[in-house]
């Protein structure tokens, strides 16, 4: 094998495991892409000159490492709405939006194999990411290395250019930090719950047939409904109702396809109806949460790119 193909076959091994890092890191699928491909990229350039004084994955890991730590200076800390603000007090159409950059976005399995140690279904839950964005770079990366990864704090060091001190005590603040964020949330509680198959069946039923009672009484009396890249979101049965009767008109018709994210979690693409009377196109992946046989949370990622991210359907025939 010449050095060209036997670079190429590591790095690709690497890479589901590589981007996973980067996802968590970044918050992004889009911009884990792109670390990833800009790693791919130095490693390439830099082969004649990696002296093997590491291994290869610590060299990569360096590389990317270094890319993420680099996009996170220049980046405000991504969030979810039901982070980010209270929930909506008059219930209209949302038409505010932020730029995609604000929000903590869903992802695909990064690997078809489950027995890959680096898939840890807890740390891949979108409450989860977005408890990581709160530590500072370097510390997140420690974190994941260490608690996700399992990595030593000797490879930690060397990859992150720190002395093995240095990260014990980056970790202790990280860890901290991210227990008391942990206590303070109520989605991150759940994180261990099996999805309810019945529920989520229950919900595609009643949102495809825009049955509204039906729909709105699946909700947990605190369920709430967030719809990145619009900021407003909603919380109470009641409020649900008035949103629902006031879209309408948008979603009626509306039919779900059933796909995976952020590890394996079940989760619906929704298509809506279009001008053309024989196909409904892309709109939102619906990512749910319950809580005592309830949804808490519905996740409505509103974002048509995703769908091609996902290997979905430009369209799908009514």
């Amino acid at each position: 094998m010449n050095e060209t193909a036997l670079e190429l076959q590591l790095f690709d091994n690497l890479k589901p495991e590589l981007t996973s890092f980067c996802y968590r890191m970044l918050g992004s699928i889009d911009d884990a892409d792109d670390a990833v491909q800009e790693t791919f990229i130095r490693v390439w350039q830099g082969w004649n000159s990696f002296r093997q004084e590491s291994s290869f994955k610590t060299w990569v890991y360096r590389i990317a490492s270094n890319l993420c730590l680099d996009k996170l200076r220049q980046a405000k800390r991504r969030t979810r709405p039901v982070d980010f603000s209270d929930p909506a007090v008059s219930i209209i159409e949302p038409r505010e939006t932020l730029p995609d950059s604000t929000w903590i976005w869903p992802a695909p399995d990064f690997s078809a194999n489950p027995e890959d140690l680096f898939i840890r279904k807890d740390t891949l839950q979108l409450c989860f990411i977005t408890i990581l964005q709160t530590l500072p770079p370097r510390q997140r990366a420690v974190l994941i290395l260490k608690d996700v990864f399992e990595w030593t704090s000797k490879q930690i060091a060397d990859t992150l250019g720190m002395s093995p001190a240095a990260v014990n005590s980056a970790l202790q603040r990280a860890r901290e930090t991210m227990d008391r964020a942990k206590l303070r949330s109520n989605e991150f509680k759940m994180v261990n719950e099996q999805p309810d198959h019945e529920l989520l069946s229950r919900y595609v039923q009643a949102f495809e047939q825009f049955d509204i009672d039906a729909l709105v009484a699946l909700f947990h009396e605190e369920g709430r409904m967030s719809m990145p890249p619009f900021a407003m979101w909603v919380r109470g049965k009641d409020d649900l109702f008035k949103f629902f009767t006031l879209t309408r008109w948008h979603c009626e018709g509306s039919r779900f396809l059933p796909i995976t994210v952020n590890g394996g979690y079940p989760a619906f693409a929704q298509y809506m109806p279009s001008k053309e009377e024989d196909c409904l196109v892309p709109w939102g992946i619906h990512v749910i949460e319950s809580k005592d046989q309830k949804i808490f949370h519905v996740q409505n990622f509103i974002s048509t790119k995703l769908f091609s991210r996902f290997g979905l359907p430009e369209q799908i025939h009514r």
